[in-house]
């Protein structure tokens, strides 16, 4: 699937796709303030004292990530991505507004249909105050994902809100 391609676009690491085509880098969410600046130039915002937000936030906010993939709301996927995909910028990929594009040019359309309805089941999920990890095989969707396709996701808190950080 795209979404480890998304993934791993952002974060400078290489995901499989299930279509026959060079991967690119996934991408990553990037923290952001209360002005929101751009993912690919905003450092996280500091934790803030409101009460930090739940673990089913943080799946909640990876299924917006995903439905927003499958859309091809490159907002959205760069908004949510944004420390990962700051970390890929930092490693030559170029800024997410750019290589999320080529990024979804590499998922099939069953796919990104698949994706807009994706959802996680939450009983397979690592789940800590300040992290959850999603393994694939916790994503549920219309069309069967490979780990090469989706790739496991990091949440992590940051300011109260939750983003792809790998």
């Amino acid at each position: 699937m795209g979404a480890a391609l998304l993934i791993s676009s952002c974060s400078g690491e290489s995901g499989g796709t299930a279509a026959p085509a060079p991967s690119a880098p996934s991408i990553a969410p990037t923290s952001s303030s209360a002005a929101q600046p751009s993912p690919s130039t905003s450092a996280a915002p500091a934790t803030s004292s409101a009460a930090e937000s739940t673990g089913g936030d943080a799946v909640d906010r990876y299924e917006a990530f995903m439905h927003a993939a499958g859309r091809q709301d490159l907002a959205t996927v760069c908004e949510i991505a944004g420390p990962a995909a700051k970390q890929a910028e930092d490693q030559g990929m170029g800024p997410c507004e750019k290589t999320m594009p080529m990024a979804f040019q590499l998922i099939s359309p069953a796919q990104k249909k698949a994706l807009q309805t994706a959802t996680v089941d939450r009983s397979k999920i690592k789940e800590g105050a300040k992290r959850v990890e999603i393994p694939a095989r916790a994503v549920k969707a219309s069309v069967k994902f490979t780990d090469s396709d989706l790739g496991d996701a990091v949440m992590e808190n940051r300011g109260g809100k939750w983003y792809v950080v790998d």
